[in-house]
């Protein structure tokens, strides 16, 4: 019997983590806690959204909040686009789910000690109308992740 063994080095990663959804309702807080994050390093901040044939969008509209430990509060406002021109998927993956690693913000610092708390919420919307989309269907996992900034290098 033959064993083959595959080690993947992700010397970048400082934090990733992956929470599930399942009909995205607007009023959902997708939430990640970080604890003790180094103080003195810069980091990369990433979204990751896996999302399937049910999407039914060429974008993605997200408001997203860190919350320092001393009580600041970052608020954004964020479009990713979802689809080629063509209205092929961005991403990579076989078969009906693809993952996209979304640029959040880069050269960042955490300068404050304690536990941070970042919340993703999605905001879509159809054209022409005020109200936002309930329950959105096709999105299956909200991801938050930490990378070493390439400055720290």
């Amino acid at each position: 019997m033959n064993f083959i063994l595959l080690v993947s080095c992700d010397e970048k990663r400082v934090f990733d983590d992956y929470k599930s959804v399942k009909g995205w309702h607007k009023d959902s807080l997708v939430s990640f806690k970080l604890k003790d994050v180094d103080t003195s390093g810069t980091y990369d901040l990433f979204i990751n959204i896996r999302n399937n044939n049910k999407y039914n969008f060429s974008n993605l509209f997200l408001i997203t909040e860190i919350r320092f430990p001393e009580g600041k509060v970052i608020s954004d406002t964020l479009e990713y686009e979802m689809t080629t021109a063509e209205g092929e998927w961005l991403g990579t993956g076989f078969g009906d789910v693809k993952e996209n690693k979304l640029w959040y913000k880069e050269n960042i610092k955490f300068d404050e000690s304690g536990d941070y708390l970042v919340t993703i919420q999605q905001a879509m919307r159809k054209n022409g109308e005020v109200e936002g989309i309930r329950e959105l269907e096709g999105i299956t996992d909200v991801g938050f992740r930490i990378e070493h900034s390439n400055s720290d290098n």
